[in-house]
C-alpha cells in the first residue's frame, strides 16, 4: 500500500527520456530542429560548398576591405550603442524604481509603449528629425550650438542615435527588476562605516546590479550585431552593417556561399558572447569563481 500524495518512481521499463519529463517537449525540440537547426546546417553547408569546397567565403570576408569594413562598422556601432544605452538607461530605469507609485510606473508605461509602436514607423520617424532642416538640427542652431547642420541622417551618428532609442528599452527593463530589490538600508549601512558616495556606488551599488547590467548588454549588443532595418534607413552605405551585407548578397548578388559564411560567422560570435556572459558574469558564473 502506499500513501497519498507520494509520487512514486517511473517504472523501470521506461526510457530515462520519458522518465525525466521530456516528452512534453518534444514538439517545441521538433519544431526547433526543423526551423532553426536545420536552416542553420544548410546555410554553413553552403558556405563551404558554393561556389566549390572550401573556406573561400570565409577568407573572403575577413580579408577583403570592403568586407573587413563591414565588420569593423558592425562592431563599433554595436559597441557604441550599447555603452550609450547603458549610460542612459542606468539613470532612466534608477528613476522608474524610485519614483513615487504614480510617476514610477507612467514613466515605465511611455518606455513599454515605446516598445509596441511599429519599428518601421519609429525609423521613418528619425528620418525627419535627423534631416539638415530637420527638427534636432533647427533646434542645435537656434540654442548656437552649432551653425551650421550637422550631417545627422545618412551617417553613423544617426544609425547610432536611431539604435539606441530602439534598445533604450530592453535596459530599463533589465534594470527595472534589480534596481526595485535594492535595500536603501545598504546605502545608509555604507555610509555609516565611512565609505563615500563614489565608494558605495562602486563597492554596493553596480556590484549588486551586475547581473543586470551584463545581460541588458549582451542583448542589446546581440541585437545591435544583427540589425537591419535602423541601419539601411538611417545609414549611408559607408555605415553598412553586417545585416545588410548579407541581404545584399541574397537579394542583389544571390551570392549564397558568401552570405552563409556572414550569417555564421554571426551566430558564432554571439553565441561566444552569451558563453562569457553565462559563464563570467551571471550570478551562478560569478559564484564559480
Amino acid at each position: 500500500m502506499t500513501l497519498a500524495g507520494v509520487v512514486q518512481p517511473a517504472p523501470a521499463s521506461l526510457p530515462r527520456w520519458r522518465s525525466r519529463g521530456f516528452a512534453p517537449a518534444l514538439p517545441v525540440l521538433a519544431f526547433l530542429l526543423l526551423c532553426f537547426a536545420l536552416p542553420v546546417i544548410v546555410l554553413l553547408l553552403r558556405s563551404v560548398l558554393e561556389p566549390h569546397f572550401g573556406l573561400q567565403n570565409y577568407t573572403a570576408l575577413l580579408a577583403t576591405s570592403t568586407y573587413a569594413n563591414v565588420l569593423e562598422n558592425t562592431f563599433l556601432i554595436a559597441g557604441l550603442v550599447t555603452v550609450i544605452t547603458t549610460l542612459a538607461g542606468l539613470p532612466l530605469a534608477w528613476f522608474v524604481a524610485v519614483a513615487p507609485g504614480w510617476l514610477g510606473r507612467l514613466t515605465f508605461g511611455v518606455v513599454i509603449l515605446s516598445m509596441w509602436t511599429n519599428l518601421l514607423a519609429r525609423t521613418y520617424a528619425w528620418m525627419v528629425l535627423l534631416q539638415d532642416n530637420g527638427p534636432i538640427n533647427n533646434f542645435l542652431i537656434w540654442t548656437g550650438l552649432i551653425q551650421t547642420p550637422r550631417p545627422l541622417y545618412g551617417s553613423m551618428a544617426g544609425v547610432v542615435i536611431g539604435m539606441v532609442y530602439i534598445m533604450l528599452p530592453f535596459m530599463v527593463i533589465s534594470l527595472r527588476g534589480p534596481l526595485a530589490a535594492l535595500d536603501p538600508a545598504m546605502f545608509q549601512a555604507a555610509s555609516l562605516c565611512g565609505a563615500s558616495r563614489l565608494q558605495a556606488f562602486t563597492r554596493v551599488f553596480l556590484p549588486l546590479l551586475l547581473p543586470g547590467l551584463a545581460a541588458g548588454a549582451l542583448i542589446i549588443f546581440v541585437m545591435s550585431l544583427g540589425y537591419y532595418i535602423t541601419p539601411s534607413l538611417l545609414g549611408g552605405a559607408q555605415d553598412m552593417m553586417l545585416a545588410e551585407l548579407i541581404a545584399q548578397q541574397v537579394q542583389t548578388l544571390l551570392n549564397w556561399g558568401l552570405a552563409g559564411a556572414a550569417a555564421f560567422v554571426l551566430l558564432v560570435l554571439t553565441l561566444a558572447l552569451y558563453t562569457v556572459q553565462a559563464r563570467y558574469l551571471a550570478p551562478h558564473g560569478r559564484n564559480r569563481g
